[in-house]
C-alpha cells in the first residue's frame, strides 16, 4: 500500500506537490479560524500562535517519543486546545477590538517565549525528523483535511452549533434564552485552537523545520484572510478562500517584484465588490443535498439569508 502511494506521489511535479499540501494545512487552519471568527463571531489574531504551539508539540513528540502521526496529531490538537481553553476563558469576556488586541498580544508573548526556550532550541529553531507513518505525508495532511471539514460540518448543523450563531447575533439575546455564552465561546475557542494545532502539527512535519519567526502577526492575518475571502461563516468560503490564498502567491511568481502588488490588490476587489467573500450565503450542508438532487432546508435558506453568510 506504501508503495503504491508512493508511485503516486512520484508522478506529480514535487513543485506542486508542495502546493496542494499547502493547500490541506490551509484549510485545516482556515475551518479552526473559521469556527472562532466565522460561527461565533470573536475577532482573533493571534491564530498562528496557537499553531506554532500544535507545531512545537507535534516536533517535540515525534524527536523526544517518536510518537506515531496519528496519536501525535490527536495529543497536539489536545494540548493545543487545553491551551486555548485556558487563555480563552479570561480574555472571551471581551469583545470586538479589545478582543483582538488580547489575541494579538497572546501571540507575541507566545513567540518570545519560544524564542528563549531551550527546548525550542530557541531562534535557531527545531529540525524536524519525518512522521512516524506509514502513510506519505500529502495523504495524512488531505486525510485531515477532509475529516476536518466533516467535523466542522457537523458542528455547525448541531444544537452547539445553533447556540454559537446565536451568540454571533445578539450575545445579550443568546443570554437571555438560556444560552452559556461564556461556556460556549470557550468551547468553541478550544475546537478551533484544536484545529489551530492539528494544521501547526501538519506543517512541521511536512516543511521538516521549524521556527518561532515563522508564526508572527503576518501568519495570522494570512489565516484571517482565507476565511474573509472565502466568506465568514462559511465551509465552502473556508476551503475556496485558503485554497486561492495558499496558491496565489506561487502562482504569481512569474510577476517577480509585482506579485504581493497583485495579491493585495486581488483582496481589495474582493471587499470591495464582494463584501460577504466567495461563497457567502453558500451553506455546505445545503451543496451536499443539492449534488444529490435533494432540495435544501427552507429553515437553513432563511437563517443564511438573515445573516448574510
Amino acid at each position: 500500500m506504501t508503495e503504491f502511494l508512493q508511485g503516486l506521489l512520484s508522478n506529480i511535479n514535487p513543485y506542486i506537490l508542495q502546493i496542494i499540501v499547502n493547500i490541506g494545512i490551509g484549510i485545516v487552519l482556515a475551518l479552526g479560524l473559521n469556527v472562532i471568527t466565522g460561527l461565533t463571531g470573536q475577532l482573533s489574531l493571534g491564530h498562528a500562535a496557537f499553531m506554532s504551539v500544535g507545531a512545537f508539540t507535534s516536533a517535540l513528540l515525534t524527536i523526544k517519543l517518536g510518537m506515531p502521526i496519528t496519536l501525535n496529531l490527536l495529543v497536539t490538537g489536545a494540548v493545543t486546545a487545553l491551551v486555548g481553553a485556558l487563555i480563552g476563558y479570561p480574555i472571551l469576556r471581551l469583545t470586538g477590538d479589545y478582543l483582538a488586541i488580547c489575541t494579538l498580544g497572546f501571540a507575541e508573548i507566545v513567540k518570545v517565549v519560544f524564542l528563549n526556550l531551550d527546548i525550542t532550541n530557541r531562534a535557531l529553531g527545531l529540525s524536524v525528523p519525518p512522521a512516524n507513518s506509514a502513510i506519505p505525508m500529502p495523504f495524512v495532511v488531505w486525510g485531515v483535511a477532509i475529516l476536518a471539514i466533516i467535523l466542522v460540518s457537523f458542528v455547525y448543523n448541531s444544537r452547539f452549533g445553533r447556540a454559537l450563531k446565536a451568540i454571533r447575533g445578539d450575545e445579550i439575546a443568546a443570554e437571555a434564552m438560556g444560552i452559556n455564552v461564556a461556556r460556549y465561546k470557550v468551547q468553541s475557542f478550544a475546537l478551533g485552537t484544536f484545529l489551530a494545532g492539528v494544521g501547526g502539527g501538519l506543517y512541521a512535519h511536512f516543511i521538516s523545520y521549524i521556527n518561532p519567526s515563522d508564526f508572527g502577526f503576518l501568519k495570522s492575518i494570512d489565516i484571517l484572510s482565507m476565511i474573509v475571502l472565502g466568506g465568514l461563516g462559511s465551509i465552502p468560503g473556508a476551503v475556496i478562500g485558503a485554497g486561492v490564498l495558499s496558491a496565489a502567491p506561487e502562482f504569481l511568481r512569474f510577476m517577480a517584484n509585482y506579485r504581493m502588488l497583485v495579491y493585495g490588490a486581488l483582496l481589495v476587489f474582493m471587499m470591495l465588490f464582494r463584501p460577504n467573500g466567495l461563497m457567502g450565503g453558500v451553506n455546505f450542508t445545503d451543496m451536499v443535498l443539492r449534488a444529490l438532487g435533494r432540495k435544501p432546508h427552507l429553515k437553513t435558506v432563511l437563517q443564511n439569508r438573515e445573516v448574510g453568510k
